[in-house]
């Protein structure tokens, strides 16, 4: 089965919109500011986002807090076409802990991680759906170590379950990822080492 270029889907939707003089509401999902920076500087001319900071999956609480604080300071200071906004949710370790039972074990980036993009797509449909946004997306894609293919399936399988539109999306290409280090480096972000559950940061050490 060939590999579909989701970089190129969302041009075809940006390009589209931009024919028809639109400027769509956006729930961007964000896991941190250094995956944001280039999503964000990338997406903003194209879209009014709102960064939506929900992640369950970090830990402890205090690298949570940390990444958050770096996240709300990058939209802070990072100067955009359009205004970006911030929508923050409450800690919540047991959602991750949930799902993450009887995949403990799995390697990084395997079934458990699977499960953890779905659930923060879940939520993030969901809120889009109760706040009206015309879409949804995730930075998630702008990491070489994640799986866009599996980001993009799951994030179409979300739509389909809350009727809200899914954007498509492999921030690593056309050198995404590249620029995020130069904006991380531009603005003092804070990089952390391992994605951020403890199960990560086991496999790193």
């Amino acid at each position: 089965m060939n590999k579909i270029n989701y970089q190129n889907e969302l041009d075809k939707i940006i390009n589209a919109n931009k024919r028809e003089d639109l400027l769509p509401s956006l729930l961007l999902h964000s896991c941190c500011a250094p995956c944001s920076s280039y999503t964000i500087e990338y997406l903003s001319k194209y879209f009014l986002i709102t960064v939506l900071y929900y992640n369950p999956n970090i830990s402890p609480i205090s690298e949570y807090e940390k990444r958050k604080a770096e996240q709300k300071r990058l939209i802070k200071e990072m100067k955009t076409e359009n205004e970006v906004k911030f929508l923050d949710c409450d800690y919540n370790s047991e959602d991750f802990e949930k799902i993450a039972v009887g995949y403990e074990h799995c390697p990084e980036g395997g079934e458990r991680c699977f499960r953890c993009y779905e659930l923060r797509l879940d939520k993030t449909a969901r809120l889009a759906l109760e706040n009206g946004f015309d879409y949804f997306c995730t930075t998630l894609s702008i990491s070489p170590l994640k799986n866009a293919q599996k980001i993009n399936e799951i994030g179409f399988a979300v739509s389909q379950k809350t009727g809200v539109k899914w954007l498509p999306s492999d921030f690593k290409k056309r050198e995404g990822y590249k620029r995020s280090i130069e904006l991380s480096r531009q603005y003092s972000l804070y990089r952390q080492n391992f994605c951020g559950c403890k199960y990560s940061k086991k496999s790193d050490e």
